[in-house]
């Protein structure tokens, strides 16, 4: 079940990601003709550009942890044996899993702030950085399902 759960995931995952960065290519290509052609611009553009820019980080950030793809500490892995590193991925995986959390929690106390003091005008764009906190969850969620789910054959640290 928590495979399944994990595939469905990841391929939600792909299709913000790529829905994301669609966006991020049309609106970017809108404001330079705007720009550049009728010498006026979008400001809402901007600024939901930056935020998707967020989105395809956080999605793309999620795809590399589910394919062990995500940047580890290599330093380690010169230093430590291969038989102490099989007994040390699942704690690792556990901490990374933790620290993404407490991220995702940091996050989200940001993001009641940004939400009690946005303008009124502004709001709106307020419930784009719940990205933020969703995506250090996100990947806490993958470190948590790797751990749960770890292969015998383990990936090298």
């Amino acid at each position: 079940m928590l495979a399944s759960f994990k595939q469905f995931l990841v391929r939600l995952e792909t299709f913000i990601a790529a829905v994301s960065l669609s966006f991020l290519l049309l609106f970017a290509v809108i404001q330079i003709i705007a720009r550049n052609v009728f010498e006026t611009g979008f400001p809402v553009l901007d600024v939901i550009s930056r935020h998707l820019v967020l989105f395809v980080t956080f999605m793309g950030a999620a795809l590399a942890t589910e394919y062990n793809k995500h940047i580890k500490i290599d330093v380690l892995a010169n230093i430590i044996s291969e038989k102490t590193q099989k007994k040390c991925y699942r704690p690792f995986l556990g901490v990374s899993a933790l620290v993404c959390f407490i991220l995702g929690w940091y996050a989200g106390l940001f993001w009641l702030d940004e939400w009690k003091y946005a303008p009124i005008n502004e709001q709106w764009s307020v419930y784009l950085a719940l990205i933020l906190p969703g995506g250090f969850f996100l990947l806490g969620l993958h470190f948590i399902l790797l751990t749960l789910l770890a292969r015998k054959n383990y990936i090298h640290l």
